[in-house]
């Protein structure tokens, strides 16, 4: 029978001793695509979790596809999971019912997924790879995020220049606002209604509320505050655009260039034999790597922290006749 416990982490004072548990190799800790709770808690509670079970990194090691919890659960157990839930907002207290409800969900058949998804990696002969993948996530590290800028903006690239210098000014507002309010600067503006607005310009707060994406409340609420940043966007310079760096670029020779691209398409050709995603193989950061340090033996290239032991040993083979010979071999099942 398995009982749900739901901790609050905004209620409680004091979680150092849920934090031992989790480090305790005795626990097993059962997530669903673990990397970005592994990062959370450390960066709020210094947690250090051992002995992880990712739900989501197991079904795509077995190259299922649509692998969203939502989507597992209801196609494995024919829950259905109310998603509108995932909006709400998590830091007001007391939960409702409804949240209660779904954070329950969240969790609740993840050990019974376990125990189905490992029956499925023996049979295919992947437990040892999916064992070799958790263990990596126990050396996750979090690290501070790189200060945001406005050229960040996914929609940066199409906006006019002649409005970069309002949407600069928006943009500082927007980074502002949200750490003085504690909230995500999307939820504070969405990007599309900063473009509109920077296109715009608008001059009140009545021109405000034809703003799509702004809401009645958020015009009452800093209207006069976004019209005096557009004015003041308005008479900044424009702003310059950052010449685009390639990271490649910066550390490989045309050689290693070459020998990058030749790995791309082993992986491309080994992870499509598998059945699986190409960054199950190898991401494209780690065959950066490879191609940079071209190791020449198996300790070396287990060495290379995103590689292991276990993929030295899979791709090894593979990897070294490449490497030395500069053509690709047969991808491995």
């Amino acid at each position: 029978m398995v009982v749900d416990y739901l901790i609050d982490p905004l209620q409680l004072r004091e979680l150092s001793e849920f934090g031992e548990i989790l480090a305790d190799d005795s626990t097993e800790v059962i997530l669903h695509a673990a990397e970005n709770d592994i990062i959370t808690l450390q960066r709020d509670f210094d947690f250090r979790l051992r002995q992880i079970y990712d739900t989501q990194l197991a079904a795509r090691i077995l190259g299922r596809q649509g692998v969203g919890l939502a989507n597992v659960l209801q196609e494995e157990f024919g829950v259905f999971s109310d998603k509108k839930m995932q909006r709400t907002d998590w830091g007001k207290r007391p939960l409702t019912r409804q949240q209660l409800t779904y954070a329950q969900i969240d969790t609740h058949y993840l050990y019974a997924l376990r125990v189905r998804q490992m029956r499925t990696l023996e049979a295919r002969g992947r437990l040892e790879e999916a064992r070799a993948a958790f263990r990596m996530l126990e050396a996750i590290e979090y690290r501070p995020p790189e200060p945001r800028t406005l050229w960040q903006l996914k929609q940066i690239r199409t906006a006019d220049e002649n409005d970069l210098g309002v949407l600069q000014a928006i943009w500082e507002w927007r980074e502002k606002f949200a750490r003085q309010a504690d909230r995500p600067p999307f939820k504070v503006l969405s990007e599309n209604t900063m473009i509109v607005l920077s296109q715009k310009r608008p001059r009140s707060v009545g021109s405000l509320r034809d703003i799509p994406g702004l809401s009645g409340r958020q015009v009452s609420w800093f209207g006069k505050e976004l019209l005096e940043a557009v004015r003041r966007g308005e008479r900044l310079p424009v702003p310059q655009r950052p010449e685009p760096v390639r990271k490649m670029d910066s550390v490989l020779t045309r050689a290693g260039k070459k020998r990058y691209e030749a790995l791309r398409q082993w992986r491309t050709e080994t992870a499509a034999a598998r059945g699986v995603d190409p960054d199950i193989v190898f991401s494209n950061e780690t065959l950066l790597q490879i191609a940079v340090s071209r190791p020449l033996t198996l300790e070396e290239l287990a060495g290379i922290p995103s590689v292991g032991a276990w993929k030295a040993q899979m791709y090894g083979s593979a990897l070294f006749s490449l490497l030395s010979q500069g053509q690709t071999k047969s991808p491995n099942p």
